[in-house]
Formats: C-alpha cells, sequence, structure tokens
C-alpha cells in the first residue's frame, strides 16, 4: 500500500473494494477483458468427474474380451503386427473370467465385480488411441491435447468456455495423492486467464486443514480480512482501469485472491468428508481413492465444474511387471469406489447430469513383457464413461482380436476431447482464445464428435 494514500481516497477506494466484493469478480473484469464463452448448445452434463489411472490400465482385463488370448497365449501369430518399443515375448492371457451383465448384456470382467451392476449406465470406448508410448507425452496429450508444453489442460478449457457454478470454490479441482511423471502442467491454464488451471490437492490427508495448507489466516478473523481485501482488490482495480483494463495477469491475481479468501470458508466444509455418516464411508471405503472419489461427489454437488482423481503416486497401472497380481490388487482398490461414485450420483439425482470417466494416457500391449508383465500401448486402449448425456450399456469401437490396434471406429484423443465438450454443451471448434498470433482450441480442431455414444 502507498503510505502517502490519504484518508478521504483510502475510504473511497474501501467503498468501492466492498462494491466489487458484493458484485462478484465480473465486475472487476473490465469491457477489455475476454470473458468466457458459455454453452453454444444445450448441455447433457453440468460438470465431469475424471477418475485417472495414472500408467495405463489394460483394458481386456476389463471391459474389451479377447478370447484370442487364452487361444494363442505364448505365441505371436503369424502376420500379427504386434510391435511394441520395447521387445517384447508372446501374447499373454487374461486371467479373469467375462460375463454379461444388466438388461443391456454389457460384458464385463469378474475383476470388478461391484462395478458390474452398473452395468447400463456403462458406455465403453474400446478403441481409443494416441501418439506417443511414453508416460510424460501421452499424459500431456490425454490431458492437454496436446505434446506441446505450456498449453491448457481440457479442465482449464471446460473452466473458461463454461466458468464455474459456485464462486466460493474453485471450477477445477485436482485430487492426487503425490506426483505422477508430470505434474502441475497436466492442469495448468498455461496462456489462458490463471483462474481456470486445476487447484491441486494432496487428498492423502484427511483433515482440510492439512490436506490444503494456510487455508485459513490465524492472524487475521474474517471481517478485517475483508476489509484488507477490499482495499487491495480496489487498487489493483484502479491500476488495471488506468491500463485498459486488459492486464490478464493483474486479472488473475486479484481473482486469485478474491478465491482464496473465500475458500478458506467454503474448503473447509466441501473438503471435509469426515462429515459424511459412516455408511456413505463404508460404501466407499477408507483408501486414499475411495476417499477422492467421496470428495469429488461432493465437490460436484458444491458447484464444481471439473474435477480430476488421480489414482495413487506415480504411475501405479504401469505394470512392466507381475501384471496380473499388481492389477489384481489395483482393480480390488478401484472397484468398491467406482461402483459407490455411480450409485451415490444416482441416488442424489446427479448422475444423469454429471459425467464419469475412468482410464489412462495409454493401454498396454497383449503380449508380454519380461515374462510376465506388459508395455506401454498407446495403439488401442480403452475408457469407460457413465451418466452426463452418454448411451449406459454400449461398447463403441473395438481393437484388433488382440486388444492391440484400434480397427473400428478408431477414437483419437482428439475425438475423445471434443466428445467430451460436446456433452458440456461445447463446440470444439468454436472454443478458442487467441494467444501468440493463432487461435487456440483443446482439439485443434482434429476432433470429431462420437454421435453414436450420445443418450
Amino acid at each position: 500500500m502507498n503510505p502517502t494514500l490519504n484518508i478521504d481516497r483510502r475510504r473511497a477506494l474501501q467503498t468501492m473494494g466492498a462494491g466489487m466484493g458484493a458484485i462478484g469478480l465480473a465486475a472487476t473484469a473490465g469491457a477489455a477483458n475476454r470473458l468466457p464463452l458459455g454453452a453454444h448448445f444445450a448441455p447433457r452434463a453440468k460438470r465431469v468427474i475424471h477418475l485417472f489411472m495414472n500408467g495405463g490400465p489394460f483394458g481386456p482385463d476389463f471391459l474389451d474380451p479377447k478370447p484370442a488370448l487364452k487361444k494363442y497365449a505364448g505365441q505371436r501369430p503369424e502376420g500379427a503386427d504386434l510391435r511394441t518399443e520395447r521387445p517384447t515375448g508372446g501374447l499373454l492371457d487374461v486371467p479373469f473370467k467375462y460375463q454379461k451383465y444388466g438388461q443391456s448384456g454389457l460384458e464385463m470382467s469378474d475383476a470388478i465385480p461391484l462395478l458390474s451392476r452398473h452395468a447400463d449406465d456403462i458406455c465403453v470406448l474400446r478403441s481409443l488411441y494416441t501418439d506417443n508410448p511414453n508416460h510424460g507425452p501421452a499424459l500431456l496429450l490425454m490431458n492437454n491435447g496436446t505434446m506441446t508444453p505450456k498449453v491448457p489442460s481440457m479442465g482449464a478449457w471446460i473452466s473458461y468456455g463454461l466458468g464455474t457454478e459456485n464462486g466460493n470454490l474453485p471450477p477445477y479441482v485436482v485430487l492426487c495423492p503425490g506426483k505422477p511423471v508430470r505434474f502441475s502442467i497436466l492442469w495448468n491454464s498455461a496462456f489462458l486467464p490463471s483462474k481456470h488451471a486445476g487447484l491441486y490437492i494432496n487428498h492423502s490427508k484427511i483433515d482440510p486443514k492439512t490436506m490444503i495448507p494456510w487455508l485459513s489466516n490465524k492472524k487475521l478473523a474474517a471481517k478485517p480480512q475483508r476489509e484488507q481485501l477490499d482495499l487491495i482488490q480496489a487498487l489493483n482495480a484502479e491500476h488495471l482501469t488506468a491500463r485498459g483494463g486488459a492486464d490478464h495477469a493483474l486479472q488473475g491475481r486479484i481473482e486469485a485472491m478474491e478465491t482464496a479468501y473465500k475458500m478458506q470458508f467454503a474448503a473447509t466444509d466441501a473438503f471435509d468428508i469426515n462429515q459424511e455418516p459412516d455408511s456413505v464411508r463404508e460404501t466407499y471405503g477408507k483408501s486414499h481413492f475411495a476417499n477422492g472419489c467421496l470428495l469429488a461427489r461432493r465437490l460436484a454437488e458444491r458447484g464444481v465444474r471439473f474435477t480430476q482423481v488421480y489414482y495413487g503416486n506415480g504411475q501405479p497401472w504401469d505394470t512392466h511387471r507381475t501384471h496380473d497380481a499388481k492389477t489384481r490388487s489395483l482393480a480390488a482398490d478401484i472397484d468398491q469406489p467406482c461402483a459407490a461414485l455411480l450409485e451415490d450420483l444416482k441416488q442424489r439425482g446427479m448422475l444423469d447430469d454429471t459425467l464419469v470417466i475412468w482410464g489412462g494416457e495409454f493401454g498396454r500391449t497383449p503380449v508380454s513383457e519380461n515374462g510376465s508383465g506388459r508395455d506401454h500401448n498407446p495403439n488401442g486402449f480403452m475408457y469407460w464413461m457413465a451418466g452426463g448425456g452418454v448411451k449406459g450399456g454400449m461398447a463403441y469401437g473395438g481393437t484388433d482380436d488382440w486388444g492391440f490396434k484400434a480397427v473400428h471406429k478408431p477414437m483419437h484423443h482428439h475425438d475423445f476431447h471434443a466428445t467430451l465438450l460436446h456433452l458440456m454443451g461445447i463446440d470444439h471448434e468454436k472454443l478458442t482464445h487467441r494467444h501468440a498470433g493463432r487461435d487456440y482450441r483443446l482439439t485443434d480442431v482434429h476432433g470429431h464428435v462420437a454421435h453414436e455414444i450420445l443418450a
């Protein structure tokens, strides 16, 4: 603060700041600041919960049956193109048995017995593919649409396009109990306004005060905090107006301070899963992933637009050795929370407009690595969706007989992003931001919407 600021001007600025706090952040934007574009058409989903299996699961273990793996186990059939980035052996069979579930008869494996109760809610995407077999680039491709660093993530694009339903919480939250191979670049806002970046939360700690460091101000009560912030915001607004209202970095700082103030009250409630009844906690389970799924539901019902729940620290699904044993453990750990999340959303009347998606940055090979493991596979892998305007009880696309390459209705990660944006009411060709002399898009206009999966 300028120490020479006179009392009358200071009071006037405080009055201005108080008005800003009451009106909300939109009043500080200025006519020159680019506003969120809003939906281009009626959305099917209002919010997204992305359950991210960092490391890459193998689709035929779960929702993509491949009986040929058993028939040709240990072999490399003549004519089959099974080349991978590392030396691999013969085909490795899947240890799980398949069965048809629900009225739809969707085929699901016994690795996920609880999730199979929701067969009629699940839409399986069996033909995804991406452009790189390494974790770092593939993580960027799936989350940001390109391997180019410092571009906005899909959560940031959705926040930018649609804004928030709750001004007291960030529109985009990332729950991750550690660090994947790439870190904050996967949920950054890059050249979009900084308020659209994902808020990273290490949810391995249950208490919101330890989960979110410096959540509350221990030196000032709420009223003097508000007065102090109003004065600072008013000074910033005056500075911004004097420069034409087009300083996006300053605008981002103004909005960040406002959100930080509001969060210390709203987040204490939103992130406190101890408020949930014991019966709900037991339904989800008590693992870090279970807590993440429960937190995602609490955030969704409070208006958070996009929530990602990363599974574990590092790359837990990166099963280069002892794939079957690791997958049994991982499947048991995700089955209960995923099923509980779908059931909880359905009981609360939220599944219809909440899109739940599950998958990793790529898949794994049908051929063995190190005898008992599976290598990275970007050529054909599986995701599943539920709720949020997708058809349940169906499988879309397909890989070859081995589960290696997408051959039937291939779905590139750009197509996946285009479809996701479409479900949120956004035309992926129209959601753009002018930066460095060009219009940027999440899909770079290569994506095509998979209309067949829309309800």
